[in-house]
């Protein structure tokens, strides 16, 4: 569904582009034509559309983004002021902070702040151990903590075992090659995460894109290159792994796993499934998208995950098979060449799941997933009642406001924070051109009387900046996706 709005947002947003680019270019020609073309026979070694775009396009509204804070992400959070006497081209901090309502933050239970049984055995960790093994997981970085983690982790998901990783990032990245090379073959959503295709592009295997959460077209991916074999010499592939996510991270929508499982085990292709803001948020238990589905972590071959969302840590894991996961403890760079994760953030790891699963003696754990349920599911309608064009799933944490027009997320972004209201926007390059929005991460820790007063904070927002492109009803999940695809 494409309304009259719609196409004045694209046709203006491509206007403005058209113009930064052409007056960018000329003053880059006009510079080079005073400096002189380069110096002492040296290429510029920034040089390039990123290059272009930073100079020219971001400078412009870079006050959105990168704000340093002055505190813990909970629900409130110190923003540091500060101001610029170049025009922008530069920022420089003040003393000075803001006392801002967090929707930007991926503190999806609240753990990401003082927690009366968590941040007590996280100071007893650190006094025993320090703040880092200095040393990977082979030579002298595995601790009882790291060990514990790993048992953990694989009862929580629900698999015989695991290992984690300092890093979420670099959980995909490296992983992903060591798992297949050439003459394998990936097929991965059209809107996986970037670690996921760096991984790809790494591991030398052919890759596929299927349609973003269309299990349909997924199959007719997975036959048609069945059929073919590998390029050029049609051999049989040797492996092939389908890679999805559980939340998408700028879609806020929920893997469609049952069907996609189907489709896997008919064409007899691995399944990997990311499940960084899934894991921990969504599920009775928070035991993510398998638990959400009723699917049987048996069929998931490759279970991933980051400690940086639900869990207030840092650091990533994969969980499968016991076979698999020796296999990544004896040929995975980042286990054996990277410092492990700290032992106080593993200790944190330890203890929220704990929390979530009632062994801390309390309910507080179940609490926290009922709350950020409602949470989300209370701030989606409400957004989409305003008339803002909202995409993704119900149930899921994470909900973009669509505001196509890259020109206004600069404006939007600023008004909220004029009002106290700290909010993320994105667009190119890290979303397509036309596709800009603000991503709400609602959290656990979110009263209901604060999430009211960012809706009005957020609706005089959107009036001034003109994104409700949906005054008059709300649109469904898939005319949403539909409408800007």
């Amino acid at each position: 569904m494409i309304t009259i709005t719609y196409l004045t947002a694209l046709l203006v947003t491509y206007f403005g582009y058209s113009f930064f680019f052409t007056f960018g270019k000329l003053r880059d020609y006009f510079d080079w034509w005073q400096r002189g073309n380069n110096v002492q026979g040296y290429a510029p070694i920034c040089l390039g559309h990123e290059d272009f775009f930073m100079r020219r396009f971001y400078h412009r509204v870079q006050d959105c983004f990168g704000r340093p804070i002055a505190s813990a992400p909970d629900a409130w959070v110190d923003v540091v002021e500060r101001y610029s006497d170049d025009n922008n081209k530069t920022l420089k901090r003040t003393t000075k902070t803001s006392r801002c309502f967090n929707l930007g933050s991926y503190n999806y239970l609240g753990f990401g702040s003082f927690d009366e049984y968590c941040t007590p055995r996280v100071i007893e960790s650190l006094k025993k151990f320090s703040p880092s093994t200095c040393s990977s997981r082979v030579d002298a970085g595995t601790t009882s903590v790291h060990t514990e983690l790993e048992e953990c982790v694989a009862k929580f998901v629900g698999q015989p075992a695991s290992i984690v990783f300092g890093m979420g990032y670099a959980t995909n990245s490296a992983i992903i090659p060591v798992l297949i090379g050439k003459g394998g073959l990936i097929v991965s959503d059209s809107l996986n995460h970037n670690s996921i295709v760096n991984g790809a592009r790494g591991s030398g295997a052919t890759i596929r894109v299927f349609q973003h959460n269309k299990p349909a077209h997924l199959e007719r991916v997975l036959r048609e290159q069945i059929a073919e074999g590998q390029p050029r010499t049609h051999r049989q592939w040797k492996k092939i792994i389908v890679v999805v996510e559980g939340i998408y991270s700028m879609e806020g929508d929920i893997c469609h796993l049952p069907e996609i499982v189907s489709v896997c085990k008919k064409y007899k292709a691995y399944v990997y499934l990311d499940e960084a803001h899934s894991i921990g948020a969504i599920g009775k238990t928070g035991r993510g998208v398998c638990e959400l589905f009723g699917v049987d972590t048996a069929d998931v071959d490759i279970m991933m995950g980051t400690f940086t969302k639900s869990f207030g840590s840092c650091g990533g894991y994969i969980a499968g098979s016991k076979e698999l996961i020796q296999y990544l403890k004896h040929h995975c760079p980042a286990h054996l060449y990277a410092t492990s994760i700290s032992t106080p953030s593993a200790q944190q790891i330890i203890s929220v799941i704990k929390v979530i699963l009632g062994e801390d003696g309390s309910n507080r754990g179940a609490q926290k997933l009922a709350r950020i349920r409602e949470n989300s599911n209370f701030f989606r309608a409400e957004l989409q009642k305003m008339g803002f064009d909202v995409i993704g799933d119900y149930d899921s944490p994470v909900m973009p406001i669509m505001i196509y027009n890259t020109a206004k997320i600069a404006a939007f972004s600023r008004e909220c924070l004029q009002e106290n209201l700290a909010v993320v926007v994105i667009s190119f390059p890290v979303t397509p051109i036309l596709l800009a929005r603000a991503r709400i991460c609602v959290s656990a820790s979110h009263s209901r009387e604060d999430l009211i007063k960012a809706l009005q904070v957020i609706s005089k927002a959107g009036d001034l900046t003109g994104i409700k492109y949906f005054p008059a009803a709300p649109k469904k999940h898939e005319e949403e996706k539909d409408g800007i695809k």
